[in-house]
């Protein structure tokens, strides 16, 4: 006979009915029987709950593993009324740009990575890093969203994850251990880059471009492997290049941004319920175009206080090095259209203008 004590579950309840109804010898055993069976159904239940794991490959300090996963998760739990809940894990299984891959495969169940480090497989999210884009993060991220799934999304570049939502980083700027005043400042100039279209820009100016994860740029630099970086404000907090750079130039609206892809495995969102599935959507797509570039410009902002307070040079480009840096960007601009038009099958041209143009709406507030 089991003991009623506070906290006991209704299970118990009911074995403590049965036990006391035995000693009057007055519940037939068939109706004993079926309590037990209900008793037993009635227990798993406080249990059902789906846990999905997630996974960041830049640092914990970074503003994607500090703010938005934790912020993204806390309004999925929101929505689900704690069915679905997630789970950082300790380590990234895979090498950043094997994110795509470790999702699709199951190593983790949601993650992100930027398209800058699968070029080839990924060509329309170049659209959102091309010279010129948004001011911000946020501005860019959500005028990137509508494009992406009124457009983009039908190409099925994501095909094998479950994608949630689409954002961009902050404006790309130049970071160097020497000074840039002039393009033959660049020329020659070993630059990290992660890809895509910041190396692209680094090449069509003269530069010398070369591809490496975001995590290892302090080594690069402080080794001598490179002499500058092309990254937002926010990653040189989050990799403490502060010590490692001399000059940061800025270039307005930036050089350059990186698009990144938020997803899930696909057969752990084939799993959920239908009922989740909606929630978890409710907070995904635009939403999380708006949590992810929020982060990101707090970070930057956090990212230019860090630059001026180690002393580094703050510098902008003066008419002639904008001029030129522009009309050497202008063959990659007309590339990417050309390539989304032949070899995605869309108006280039159209959706590139209709992007420049959900630009200013999202600027205005709309």
């Amino acid at each position: 006979m089991f003991k009623l004590v506070a906290g006991d579950t209704p299970a118990c309840n009911t074995d403590v009915t049965v036990s006391r109804t035995r000693r009057r010898g007055s519940l037939p055993g068939a109706l004993s029987g079926a309590l037990f069976a209900l008793a037993g159904l009635v227990l798993p239940a406080a249990d059902a709950q789906t846990v999905l794991t997630m996974s960041s490959w830049v640092p914990p300090s970074h503003g994607l593993t500090a703010v938005f996963l934790p912020g993204w998760a806390a309004e999925v739990e929101r929505a689900t009324n704690g069915r679905v809940k997630l789970r950082m894990l300790p380590k990234h299984p895979a090498a950043a740009p094997g994110t795509f891959d470790a999702v699709r495969d199951g190593l983790v169940d949601v993650s992100f990575v930027t398209a800058s480090y699968t070029p080839s497989r990924h060509i329309l999210p170049l659209l959102a890093e091309l010279p010129g884009s948004g001011a911000t993060a946020e501005i860019n991220s959500v005028a990137f969203s509508r494009i992406h799934w009124k457009y983009l999304n039908a190409a099925g570049e994501y095909k094998g994850v479950k994608l949630l939502g689409v954002f961009t980083h902050g404006a790309g700027q130049m970071f160097t251990k020497k000074p840039v005043n002039t393009i033959k400042d660049l020329q020659g100039m070993k630059i990290r880059t992660g890809g895509g279209i910041a190396e692209e820009v680094a090449r069509a100016l003269g530069a010398s471009p070369f591809v490496k994860p975001a995590p290892e740029s302090y080594e690069l630099l402080s080794t001598g492997v490179a002499d500058g970086t092309f990254f937002p404000f926010e990653s040189v907090a989050s990799f403490k290049l502060e010590t490692v750079i001399n000059q940061a130039t800025v270039f307005p609206g930036g050089m350059y941004s990186s698009a990144f892809g938020f997803f899930m495995n696909e057969d752990r969102w084939n799993k959920l319920s239908k009922q989740d599935q909606d929630a978890i959507a409710s907070v995904s797509f635009e939403n999380v175009a708006h949590l992810a570039g929020r982060s990101w410009d707090a970070a930057d902002r956090n990212g230019l206080e860090v630059l001026k307070k180690a002393g580094v040079k703050i510098v902008e480009p003066d008419a002639a090095f904008l001029k030129e840096v522009q009309v050497r960007s202008q063959p990659i601009v007309d590339s990417w259209i050309e390539r989304a038009t032949k070899e995605r099958g869309l108006d280039g041209r159209k959706v590139f203008n209709e992007f420049h143009e959900e630009l200013k709406r999202v600027a205005a507030g709309k």
